[in-house]
Order: structure tokens, then sequence, then C-alpha cells
């Protein structure tokens, strides 16, 4: 009982964290379709899909290897000196993107019709990021949630601050909040590696050939599974960009940035139960193994009327938050909800494969509907424009959900039912 409360009380803290955090930007959007035209919207929207696009490749997933390794339970000394390889990989991984990015710059900026110094600013907001989702990770493992909502919240609202100044004070245009990004990264970065050392969770040397090789085992796996991510969720503006123009992917941005709402009550779900659902599957508790799987059903359809009703509340959404240039978003922001609803169904399951490191076989999963969604925007926008993109992205986050889920009930067998399966059991 003690455990659950532990759960809803930092599930609770998780949640408000996220809801502050998804607040600054929501707060930015009026201002921003005021203060910008769609054509410097998109470029900021481009700019940050070039961030997430590189978050693939910055660090190779070592934060995720961290946060498997507490769970091991090795000395602290030997998690510290762990934690230390992970950034020697992070370095690693960073000067090698700087060479691609300086021989490519030219192109990416023509292509993304984004400035030149851009692309390097992308690379270091994605480097510091990886330094920020770290020292966030290390309080999440260890239950440490206030903490972790004091980091993210002032990090958002030093952000916000910025960004008005800049944009409002200063004139700068897109160029402000691109800025903003920038040196809030660089001081939070700076911050997480302080607080890293600070709690004795880092050492860089001597370096261990082993940790290396396991750190890489398990995040390259997932490289494909990231970039998979990317092609679902992010792509979706580089087609809009190319077919329809920079304006269009602005439209296009504000909507799914208004459907991150619902990401951010999943994620915060998400952040409390993996330290909990880890547990559970480690004490191998038959009974409450099958309470999960209830919660878990409970869950699928909480969600999926969620987004159902999203179809009648966010156009209401869009013209009361958003200048007039923007209001054909309300054609794509039921979709694009629909689809945060099949990505909130799917963190229920990945979860499992994560705990079993079958990290592979998610990766095949992933890229496989992220192609799919190329192929289905490649035909759809043509056809319907940014709602045929909307549409692609909708369904390929359900088969995304309905892949991983069977791939879960594959490496950890649990009651769900559907699969007949009984008991439990790794594979």
């Amino acid at each position: 009982m003690l455990k659950l409360t532990g759960l809803l009380r930092n599930s609770t803290i998780y949640l408000a964290s996220n809801i502050l955090n998804a607040l600054v930007p929501f707060l930015l959007l009026p201002i921003l379709t005021r203060y910008l035209t769609p054509d410097e919207y998109g470029q900021i929207a481009m700019f940050q899909t070039l961030i997430t696009g590189l978050a693939a490749l910055t660090g190779l997933n070592a934060v995720g290897a961290a946060n498997r390794k507490f769970y091991d339970k090795h000395d602290a000394s030997a998690l510290a000196l762990f934690n230390g390889t992970c950034l020697h990989i992070l370095l690693l991984s960073s000067l090698t993107l700087w060479v691609v990015c300086f021989f490519l710059s030219a192109e990416l900026s023509q292509w993304l019709n984004i400035p030149t110094s851009w692309v390097y600013f992308a690379l270091v907001i994605s480097s510091a990021n990886f330094i920020i989702q770290f020292r966030l990770g290390q309080w999440q493992i260890r239950e440490r949630a206030v903490s972790f909502g004091v980091m993210q919240v002032s990090q958002s609202v030093l952000v916000l601050i910025l960004s008005l100044a800049l944009i409002i004070g200063f004139q700068q245009g897109a160029a402000g909040r691109v800025d903003a990004l920038m040196a809030t990264s660089v001081v939070y970065a700076g911050l997480g590696l302080l607080l890293l050392y600070r709690d004795r969770l880092l050492l860089l040397l001597p370096l261990k050939k082993a940790f290396f090789k396991e750190a890489l085992s398990f995040g390259i796996p997932l490289v494909p599974h990231v970039f998979g991510i990317f092609l679902l969720s992010s792509v979706d503006r580089f087609f809009i960009n190319q077919e329809l123009g920079v304006a269009e992917a602005g439209i296009y941005m504000l909507a799914v940035q208004l459907s991150l709402g619902m990401a951010v009550v999943f994620d915060a779900i998400n952040k409390a139960l993996v330290p909990w659902l880890f547990r559970i599957l480690a004490d191998k508790d038959p009974l409450r193994l099958a309470k999960v799987v209830k919660l878990t059903y409970l869950f699928f359809i909480v969600v999926l009327f969620l987004g159902i009703l999203s179809f009648l509340i966010g156009p209401w959404v869009i013209s009361w938050v958003a200048g007039e240039e923007y209001q054909r978003a309300s054609s794509v922001i039921g979709w694009l909800c629909l689809g945060q609803a099949f990505s909130g169904m799917y963190l229920m399951v990945t979860n499992y494969i994560f705990y079993a490191r079958k990290t592979g076989r998610l990766s095949v999963a992933t890229i496989s509907c992220g192609i799919l969604n190329i192929l289905l925007m490649y035909f759809l926008i043509k056809w319907l424009g940014i709602t045929g993109a909307a549409i692609a992205y909708s369904f390929s986050m359900l088969l995304r959900f309905l892949i991983t889920w069977f791939i879960a009930s594959r490496v950890i067998e649990l009651p769900w039912g559907l699969f007949f399966y009984r008991g439990y059991r790794e594979t």
C-alpha cells in the first residue's frame, strides 16, 4: 500500500511538473502566432525538428543504458563509472556529428529553410539536452520526483522569460526563440554536470572497456528505434516544408504543439510508473502482475476516449489560442491528438521490452512503422495537404502500438488474455 501511495505521489509530482513544463510553450503560442509570421514559425518548427533528428545519434541513447544499469544492484562507485562512460560516448558522438555538420551544414540549411548557424546551434542544444536528461533520469530512477520537477520547470520558465524578452523586447523574431533555447540549454547542461558531481554520480576515469561495450550494446540497437520515432513524429514537417512550404509547416507545428498536451500527461504517468513496474517485474508476483494488466486495460479505454473527444474540442482550442493566419490547424488537431493517444498506449507496453533488454526488436518495429508513415504521407499530403500528414501519423502510431504490444507479450509473458499466456516468463 505504501508503495502504491508513493507511486501516486510521484505520479502527481511528475504530472504537475510536466504540465508546468508544457504550459510554457502553450503560453507562448498566442504570442508567437501574433508576433511571428507562419514562415518564421515554420523556421522554428524545422529547427526543433533538426534537434529531434540529431537526438537519435547524440549520445547513442546512453541515458537509457545508465537508467537500466541502476537496477542491476552495483555499488555506487561502479554506477558512477558507468555514468562517466556514458558521457564519454556523448563526447565522441558529438564530435563525429560536428564533423558531419561541417561538411553538410550548407545543404541542411537550404533544405530546412534555416540559417546555417542554426545547424550548429541544433547540435549544441542536442548535446546539452543529453546531459540534462541524464541528470533528470538519475533522479527519476531514485524516485526523487521533487528535484526532477524543480529542474525541469525552472528551465522552462527561463526559456519563457528569455523568449519573451528577445522576441518582443528586442524584436529578434524567430532568432529570439532559437537564442533563448540555446542559452538555456547550455546553462542547464552545466548545472546538470555540477549536480551529478555533487551527488557523486559521475566518474570519468578510469575508462572501462566492458562498460563501453555494455552501454553501446543497449544504446546502438535503439538508434533505429529512435530514428523510427523521428520518422513517426517529426519527419512530417520535412515533407510539408518541401511539398507545401515553410508557412504550412508552421501551421501544422502549431497543431502539433497543442496535441502534445496529451503527451505531457502520458509522459508523467510513465515516469512514475517505470521504477514501480520494474520492481514488480523483478519480484515476479503473479497477483501484482495481473493487477498491472488490469490497470493497463483501463488506461487504454480512457486514453482512446480522450483521443476521439479531441475531434470536438481541438478546433475550439485552435480558434481560442491562435491568430487568424493559423486557423487551418483546426483541420488536423483531432488526428494528431488521436495519434498521441496511441502513443500513450504504446508507452504502457514498451517498458517490458526495455526491462527484458530486447531493444533490437523494438527498433525493427519502430523503423518499419516510420517507413510506412513516410509512404502514407507521400501520397496523402498530395491528396489532402496537411490533413493527410496528420492521418498518416495517426495510423502509423496505431500500428506501432499494436506491434509493440505483441512484441512485449513475447519477451515477458503476462496475463493479457488476448494471447492466452499463463504465468510469468522472460524470453
